[in-house]
């Protein structure tokens, strides 16, 4: 079995842990979980790559022609008065010109063709006028053509040799083509990543329970469900567990067993009825707990066993932006994947906050254009419990520690949540 966490121990001995160290943390300690497997090439998109692939040619492979029209010899030709040429055949993708053409003849060639020998510049089907005499054909071709106008060249995608796609990428379509370009039919790639996900609270009901006073419909379960399966991981809904610590632990232990990983949601503070901590302490070690960040501070990570756990908030808006900053680059590398880095770009605000300093805080927020200029708007109400508030968004501003108040126009870091793979709104 691949161990899922590195080994080195982190001591607890802070309150509230900042945002870099926890980072750090969960970079430091996970490390690949999953098995190698072959996989075939139309079943590979989205999986992570095991095996670096490597291109065994150039491609293309051959010079070719990239428009319809004449390949020529450029020295048989005179750039300030074009040149006439004897027609010698035809090239067609798939069907090279089979014969070696003499320096002042032509050749009809078709987009993809491979070049005929000798033969380096290619002039535009409707640049060229043709002219028959008796059995013999003619190509007017204009002057003012480069060397190797409209020619690839063999090698100028790839060269031998070179690596095409890097270990831990997440392979997209345009990594499927490239491997395609090279004539693999099968990629060694990272077996799927198992992830649990539970809930966790009294008050709890599944969508589709009839409602009653006191209780809320789980959201979070079937949000990490797409999350997890938009990291490239597989997830299984465990349901809901009650506020009774025995058997709040015993399932974590089952689930330990069974998968890679278990994010769990609610329960992760200490107060009597929270007991997913403390389970945590009892059946393994808890590395991280208490985040100096909003939303999201008793968010916790630890193992039990070779299982990693990961413990979040209840609140969907903490479960949402936790996720997405902490869990998902700990699962993508538990997956075999490379630590995802999200791109913030800097965009100017059209609102005016005051924050606390001291922690990190991360708000949903909209892009707009005001005055044909671009800027973000930030979700005018901060409660984690506000749904409407992701729907709405499409990023987020991270806001550091030190800042205690963006003005309006003031630039601001913000992340699209295309940056997490999720699409745009």
């Amino acid at each position: 079995m691949t161990a899922k966490l590195n080994d080195d121990c982190f001591v607890l001995d802070k309150d509230r842990i900042a945002h870099h160290e926890a980072l750090a943390i969960l970079r430091s300690r996970a490390c690949t979980a999953v098995e190698s497997e072959e996989v075939p090439l139309a079943e590979a998109a989205g999986r992570f790559l095991a095996e670096a692939l490597v291109s065994p040619r150039p491609i293309p492979a051959h010079d070719n022609a990239a428009v319809d029209g004449y390949a020529f010899a450029h020295s048989a030709y005179n750039k300030e008065e074009g040149a006439r040429l004897i027609v010698a055949g035809e090239a067609s993708a798939g069907h090279p010109f089979q014969a070696i053409p003499a320096p002042d003849n032509a050749v009809r060639i078709f987009t993809g063709a491979v070049m005929p020998s000798g033969l380096d510049t290619v002039v535009m089907r409707e640049d060229a006028r043709l002219e028959q005499k008796g059995n013999e054909r003619w190509v007017h071709i204009p002057p003012g053509l480069k060397q190797g106008a409209n020619r690839r060249l063999a090698g100028e995608d790839s060269k031998p040799g070179d690596v095409l796609v890097e270990v831990g990428a997440r392979l997209r379509p345009q990594e499927v083509a490239a491997a395609a370009a090279t004539g693999l039919d099968r990629l060694r790639c990272y077996a799927p990543l198992k992830v649990a996900i539970v809930s966790t609270g009294d008050e709890i009901l599944r969508p589709g329970e009839a409602f009653s006073p006191g209780k809320v419909y789980d959201a979070n379960a079937a949000m990490l469900e797409g999350l997890i399966r938009a990291a490239g991981a597989e997830a299984v809904d465990l349901g809901i567990l009650p506020d009774k610590a025995e058997l709040v632990r015993a399932a974590l232990f089952d689930a330990s067993r069974r998968y890679d990983a278990v994010v769990i949601s609610g329960g992760a503070s200490q107060g009597a009825e929270d007991h997913v901590v403390r389970s945590i302490d009892a059946l393994g070690k808890r590395h991280l707990w208490q985040i100096a960040i909003k939303p999201g501070r008793p968010m916790s990570f630890g193992q039990i066993g070779d299982c990693v756990v990961l413990g979040l908030p209840g609140n969907p808006v903490a479960v949402f932006v936790c996720f997405l900053i902490y869990v998902r680059p700990v699962l993508t590398r538990l997956a075999g994947g490379v630590w995802p880095e999200p791109v913030s770009f800097p965009v100017p605000a059209s609102f005016a906050q005051k924050k606390k300093v001291g922690r990190r805080e991360f708000w949903r927020a909209r892009l707009t254009r005001t005055g044909g200029r671009l800027a973000v708007a930030k979700f005018a109400r901060d409660g984690s419990g506000l749904i409407s508030s992701m729907r709405e968004a499409d990023g987020l501003i991270e806001v550091a520690e030190d800042v205690s108040e963006v003005r309006e126009g003031d630039m601001v870091d913000f992340i699209p949540f295309t940056e997490f793979g999720l699409p745009p709104s």
